[in-house]
């Protein structure tokens, strides 16, 4: 349960990842502007969790605010939707563990308004192994955690994040390629609805 927790409240640049070259680090207000383009996505993912272990899955994101990542293997389901994240942990019978999304460093791309020029919200900005990482935290509060995300360019592509949660734990999410523009059924993020249907 713990390295759920991690993901939602959540280096391994040398994974493997195929990144093709780049010359200079991609402006700031260029990441801004591509995610905040992102309307809706999916992506199969690899996540890294903090004790090493290892999962994977399918993410489905519909900005602003929501984000649905359903695991390989069991019912285990993190969904974010209404200002809430529901931890749903497929082998408990009980209802899912939840926390306000504006607590969680992954808030920030999931913002209505990224901006990273913002004051105090990016806290690293380097080139490294042809990626441009950017490291950002909420402004107004830093003790929630940071998320670090990585980037390659031409066109601008999101392709990982390390989520640092507010106890230190580090949990990675590797994108496979993400599909843009897709539809996904409103339903597929509603925590209630969700519960309903585990009848919890």
């Amino acid at each position: 349960m713990k390295k759920l927790l991690s993901l939602a409240l959540a280096p391994v640049l040398a994974l493997g990842l195929a990144l093709p070259a780049m010359a200079e680090k991609i402006p700031l207000n260029e990441i801004s502007r591509y995610l905040n383009s992102i309307q809706t996505a999916q992506a199969d993912f690899t996540q890294v969790n903090g004790d090493g272990t290892m999962s994977t899955g399918t993410l489905f994101m519909h900005r602003p605010n929501r984000v649905r990542f359903e695991y390989k293997g069991d019912r285990t389901l993190v969904l974010a939707s209404a200002g809430q994240v529901a931890v749903f942990d497929g082998k408990s019978n009980g209802g899912p563990q939840q926390y306000p999304l504006s607590k969680t460093p992954l808030s920030i791309i999931l913002a209505p308004n990224v901006n990273l020029s913002t004051a105090r919200m990016v806290t690293g900005y380097t080139e490294s192994k042809n990626a441009t990482v950017v490291t950002a935290q909420d402004p107004q509060h830093p003790e929630y955690g940071n998320i670090q995300m990585v980037f390659t360019a031409n066109p601008t592509q999101l392709r990982q994040w390390v989520v640092t949660n507010d106890a230190g734990v580090k949990t990675t999410v590797i994108l496979g390629e993400m599909k843009m523009g897709v539809g996904i059924p409103p339903s597929r993020f509603a925590i209630q609805s969700e519960m309903e249907r585990r009848g919890r």
